[in-house]
């Protein structure tokens, strides 16, 4: 079989330059870059048998720093790209949510699917190969969302790896949220891959959790619930979750979005929560940028930064990932839908060391979702982002905007950044 696809004179973090080979969208070799006059003198190399007269894609990195596809754990593409629309007047939780909901059933689904569509194609152009996006699913919307977002799911199938969490209205306990869990069952026959919601604005959180551990495990999925974003530390629907996990020996991957009360908690109940949700198996995705611009409004005073509490998970063993959350919507007016971003303020403001943070938005975002590693080594599945930078830091902290995105091998998106400087100009 000859490769299909060869990255060559690629820069790993280590220091080594290298030349990947790929067959079929997997890693088959990485081995030392051959020099340039000896493939040109020798031809493209890396044959294992096949004709050679079967062409080989061979991409030229010329140095460019080669690390595994970066991933968005959690967005709401539903909602991205609509902050000059949906107008969020006073900049807080509540300005966001009533602002969404006095607009959301006039939203039409082609203004859903084409801002969707950009969205991903930002992701992409950044380096992401795999998202999962929570879409909005209620009694006074029903599944319309989830529908568009199917779609753009299929139409984006050669750039990303798109999951959809139905994130069901409250309330969902007591016979008022019988219309929502009507509606979450019809997201889920649409075509929903886990099960999502919000317990801690349930009026009866611990019924709400256990509402969809069963609805997603009748469905035989995956469950992703956005859990106790407050700064209130009794706010504990992580344990409820976590020991719903254990008493029913749920059989499927679920994450716990958010957790920003954990943070909050002194450092005993941290550390015990955090051994507790390490005991459940459940993964948890900080969101960083939409919880620093949400939470802690009004707050003069040490102000705290609403994020999780990343030490305790971290030393429990807990699988940790980061993602975007909301992107230019009335809930985070901000973002560029580039894990970088996300990566930059884990370092920053969650005092993550930069090898750990980059791996939050790559590596243990991908376990978080389930998908398999997409690594620089044989056997890993061939998803990279090539980015302008010498070092793992550097891409952090520079965000280059001369970037090459590769999906199972394939060249899938690239940008590139260019800029003059008056070679006149006044130098010191």
């Amino acid at each position: 079989m000859r490769a299909s696809c060869i990255l060559a004179d690629a820069l790993l973090p280590d220091g080594r330059r290298v030349d990947v080979t790929v067959v079929d969208g997997v890693v088959t070799a990485v081995e030392e870059a051959r020099p340039r006059a000896e493939v040109a003198a020798g031809g493209g190399g890396n044959e294992t048998g096949a004709a050679a007269s079967e062409p080989v894609e061979r991409h030229d990195l010329g140095g460019m720093l080669l690390l595994g596809g970066l991933a968005e754990p959690h967005a709401h593409l539903d909602k991205a790209l609509s902050a000059d629309v949906v107008v969020n007047a006073t900049g807080d939780l509540i300005g966001a949510v009533q602002a969404w909901q006095a607009h959301r059933g006039g939203i039409s689904s082609e203004s859903t699917m084409a801002r969707a569509l950009r969205a991903v194609e930002i992701a992409a152009e950044h380096g992401v190969t795999a998202i999962r996006s929570h879409v909005d699913v209620g009694a006074d919307i029903g599944a319309r969302g989830v529908e568009v977002l199917v779609a753009v799911r299929r139409l984006c199938l050669r750039l990303v790896d798109l999951q959809l969490v139905a994130l069901v209205g409250v309330p969902l306990t007591g016979p008022e949220g019988a219309g929502n869990r009507r509606a979450l069952a019809v997201a889920l026959a649409a075509g929903a891959d886990l099960v999502g919601g919000a317990p801690a604005l349930d009026p009866r959180p611990a019924d709400c959790v256990a509402i969809c551990l069963d609805a997603a495990a009748d469905a035989g999925l995956p469950i992703d619930l956005h859990i106790d974003e407050t700064l209130d530390p009794s706010s504990r629907t992580l344990v409820d979750l976590a020991r719903g996990v254990r008493d029913r020996g749920f059989p499927h991957p679920v994450t716990a979005s958010h957790c920003v009360s954990l943070g909050m908690m002194p450092e005993a109940e941290q550390r015990q929560v955090a051994e507790s949700v390490a005991v459940a198996g459940i993964g948890v995705v900080t969101l960083p940028q939409t919880n620093l611009f949400l939470q802690s409004r009004g707050l003069r005073t040490a102000p705290p930064r609403g994020l999780t509490a990343l030490e305790a998970l971290s030393e429990a063993g807990v699988r940790l990932a980061g993602g975007g959350d909301n992107l230019q919507d009335p809930f985070n007016l901000m973002g560029r839908g580039d894990p970088f971003e996300t990566a930059s303020l884990l370092v920053t403001a969650g005092h993550m060391l930069p090898a750990a943070a980059l791996a939050a938005v790559s590596g243990e975002a991908r376990g978080v979702m389930g998908l398999a590693p997409a690594e620089v080594q044989p056997g890993a599945v061939a998803d990279f982002v090539a980015v302008a930078a010498s070092s793992e830091r550097q891409a952090i902290a520079a965000a280059p905007g001369t970037r090459r995105t590769f999906k199972a091998g394939r060249l899938v998106a690239q940008i590139t950044r260019t800029g003059v400087v008056d070679p006149g100009a006044p130098r010191p």
